[in-house]
């Protein structure tokens, strides 16, 4: 039973339809673990958001406790990710 509810960035659909019928499972798989446990700390000292993995490929989000939700992103493989990341700094 998920425990957050989803939500999800303009842009995503535009990454997530990049995927592979594969790959595009896998991270649906990781999204449902998300909302069911979310990171409570950042992967790196200082960064901005949270960042998990599904097979070779990053999934970027945030989370919302007081609306009890979880915002995502971003996903692709870790060039991509470097590239999207980049943006806020």
């Amino acid at each position: 039973m998920e425990k957050y509810f989803p939500a999800f960035e303009d842009k995503w659909r535009e990454y997530f339809e990049k995927l592979d019928d594969e790959t595009m499972e896998r991270v649906t798989k990781k999204i449902k673990k998300i909302l069911e446990f979310p990171r409570k700390r950042h992967m790196k000292m200082g960064e901005k958001f949270f960042v998990d993995r599904a097979s070779q490929n990053r999934i970027v989000y945030d989370v919302f406790e007081e609306m009890n939700e979880v915002k995502f992103y971003f996903v692709g493989n870790h060039k991509e990710y470097e590239k999207w990341y980049t943006q806020f700094f």
